[in-house]
């Protein structure tokens, strides 16, 4: 891993193959069978295929077992609080935005203490991608119900059932006024999840990916018949979406979305009997954050003169 200087001049060209290897952090302390070292490896598969550079790359996180990730993978990474991962990885965007951002957030970290944040974060549709890891649950603070908690599912906090129906992430997501990039996979179709990841990152705009993810200590059962019964998933295909032959080979039941159809999007995102996999919203035409503001652009040294001004400022 490069040192922190070489990051000021991350804007210049490089011709360096990156090994898969490259992309490798620190070992994963996930339980075993978590859904989360399946998300890891996809992402891994990724940035070595689409040659993501580590020393140009940040991921953010807040607080989860998701929340890990940046010490996983070997680019730069902001492990912040709860809530907050999508309000840093806009100041590093907008401030670098030569950089590839990512955002990496559980259920409970995005849909609740994060949700103000997650709308805006639509509605600015800065550059990035933000991955939302569902497991139905918070599994880091040790079981208790979170807004995608099953209505009914047992929890700590709610050892009768969950109260509330559970929030739809996609629902809300395709709601909000600028949304530009919507899908949706899983971490038990690696194939899938792969193809996606990649039509996210490629998307020039804020890119929302929710991932299903199984948690085997708390929700075991929870995604366990999808799982086993290949027909409860339902493919989106199309050329502007994701097309992957083996999941298309394993699932039988397609529907064919164009992804540019918003209100199509919004009636395929409601709760049905098949668990739909696929982009269910893009829209390039949509305005950055970045272009609409026109922010200005300092060099390495204006900025270090900046950041050296303010802490003086705050100097005793």
């Amino acid at each position: 891993m490069s040192d922190p200087c070489s990051l000021l001049t991350c804007g210049e060209a490089t011709d360096r193959q990156v090994a898969l290897e490259e992309y490798t952090g620190g070992l994963p302390r996930w339980c075993p069978g978590c859904g989360d070292h399946a998300i890891l490896s996809g992402v891994q598969r990724m940035l070595e295929s689409e040659q993501v550079v580590p020393e140009r790359t940040v991921f953010v996180s807040g607080i989860g077992c998701s929340s890990r990730f940046p010490h996983y993978v070997k680019t730069y990474g902001f492990h912040g609080i709860h809530g907050r991962a999508l309000p840093l990885a806009t100041g590093i965007k907008l401030s670098r935005p030569e950089l590839d951002v990512f955002a990496v957030m559980g259920d409970g970290d995005c849909c609740s203490i994060g949700a103000g944040h997650w709308i805006h974060a639509l509605r600015y549709n800065v550059d990035m991608v933000a991955l939302l890891l569902d497991n139905n649950i918070y599994g880091l603070t040790k079981n208790q119900s979170s807004p995608t908690t099953p209505q009914g599912h047992p929890s700590n906090t709610a050892p009768d059932g969950a109260w509330l129906p559970a929030l739809n992430p996609l629902t809300v997501t395709l709601g909000v006024t600028n949304a530009s990039f919507v899908a949706q996979t899983a971490d038990w179709a690696p194939s899938h999840l792969y193809e996606t990841l990649r039509a996210a990152h490629r998307h020039r705009g804020f890119s929302f990916v929710r991932i299903l993810q199984r948690c085997p200590v708390f929700t075991p059962g929870i995604f366990m018949e999808a799982v086993r019964k290949p027909e409860r998933i339902e493919l989106l295909v199309h050329d502007d979406g994701v097309r992957d032959e083996a999941a298309e080979e394993l699932y039988e039941h397609h529907v064919a979305h164009d992804p540019s159809d918003l209100n199509e999007a919004r009636r395929l995102a409601e709760t049905s009997e098949h668990i739909r996999l696929g982009v269910f919203h893009r829209d390039p035409s949509r305005p950055t954050y970045e272009t609409t503001r026109r922010l200005p652009v300092f060099t390495a040294e204006e900025r270090i003169a900046v950041l050296t001004r303010e802490l003086d400022r705050h100097a005793v």
